[in-house]
């Protein structure tokens, strides 16, 4: 589907995303022109890319984006635990049919062909969210280069050591409303990332899988490096990198509870935008697994997201015995504010007119500047 905004202010002016079609090479190398991060849906699902511009680049530099990879999964089916327990496959064609494509793709928006063709690696870090395997899709991972190092939650972060392919596999750290500054409770001591970035997972109180929680990638725009700050594996103080300038991009495939959120703003962390899916998805009589619409306009007010990106909505083509339980209540934006409006006026709780996101859909092949 291409790319459907819908700007809510609450008295102020709706923001504006501006969005790009992936495949016109042309627009998407004048969106990197902004100096802004640049998100990209390379599936109908849940698999993102985020381009962070990196500060302050000196004239002549050779690269002028830092890529992070979320959750990929392009060609073939998933399966968990066993085919006859569940089998998906996507039902709309990803935007990129493998990693080398998206790899030679980035070379190129920099002007660097060669390199990708001298193996060169664009993908600069990946992080993933569960060991699901739509989310941690090993054929799919096996196709970067095992320099690549990834950033993944403690069961993810096993299963993918298993496989003996990368040479770096972390486990995310966590963050939470005590974690202090964020450089310090990020902190990588492998350097794998710029002392200007950092990649987490909010900490979710009764919630050992990490199934209701959200990976956070911090960076901070205005980062200046110094004689002080030059050791990556100990984080400059905010004072030292340019000030609480720092951003962050929340990423919760299957929602996060929004108390859980109130963490980003006691850091001082200005949120860009939380990806959050629409859809309610649940297994009859078992569990709830995507928290959908409902949840996700309280996730994005508490978090004070200036986009509320749509993610894990595709309804893929199941087989198994688990697709004969699961149910799926597709949500729209309006259908979800007038059922908080009505929770509202029952003394349920707030009302959604004083939201300020704007809400952002990208089908595969879609990206957008988050301004």
């Amino acid at each position: 589907m291409p790319g459907k905004t819908n700007g809510v202010s609450g008295g102020e002016a709706p923001l504006r995303a501006s969005t790009i079609q992936l495949s016109d090479h042309a627009a998407w190398r004048k969106a990197l022109q902004t100096r802004r991060p640049v998100l990209a849906h390379l599936n109908a699902d849940t698999t993102w890319l985020i381009q962070l511009p990196i500060p302050n680049v000196q004239s002549g530099s050779r690269r002028s984006r830092f890529n992070i990879l979320l959750d990929p999964w392009l060609q073939g089916p998933q399966s968990d635990i066993a085919s006859w327990f569940s089998t998906q496959w996507h039902v709309v064609e990803p935007s990129v049919g493998t990693l080398a494509e998206l790899n030679a793709t980035l070379a190129s928006l920099e002007g660097l062909d060669g390199d990708a063709s001298a193996g060169h690696r664009f993908v600069d870090a990946v992080a993933i969210s569960h060991e699901f395997t739509d989310h941690c899709h090993r054929a799919t991972l096996e196709e970067l280069s095992k320099e690549t190092p990834v950033f993944a939650t403690e069961e993810a972060a096993k299963l993918i050591r298993s496989w003996n392919h990368f040479d770096t596999v972390l486990t995310t750290p966590g963050f939470s409303s005590e974690s202090g500054s964020w450089q310090e409770a990020l902190a990588d001591s492998t350097n794998s990332l710029p002392p200007w970035l950092g990649i987490g997972r909010v900490i979710t109180a009764g919630n050992a899988l990490y199934y209701h929680s959200a990976v956070v990638v911090v960076f901070d725009p205005d980062y200046r490096s110094g004689p002080a700050t030059r050791t990556r594996s100990r984080r400059p103080s905010a004072a030292a990198s340019g000030g609480g300038g720092a951003e962050a991009i929340v990423y919760s495939p299957h929602g996060i509870h929004a108390r859980d959120l109130e963490c980003m703003a006691a850091a001082g962390l200005s949120t860009l935008a939380l990806l959050h899916g629409l859809h309610d998805v649940r297994i009859w009589m078992t569990a709830q697994l995507n928290l959908g619409a409902l949840n996700g306009i309280k996730a994005a007010r508490t978090s004070g997201a200036k986009y509320w990106v749509a993610t894990h909505d595709e309804a893929k083509r199941g087989g198994g015995l688990v697709s004969w339980f699961l149910q799926r209540t597709a949500y729209t934006l309006r259908e979800a504010i007038e059922a908080e409006e009505t929770e509202a006026t029952t003394g349920g709780g707030g009302s959604g007119s004083d939201v300020g996101y704007q809400f952002v859909e990208l089908g595969s092949g879609d990206g957008m500047v988050l301004l």
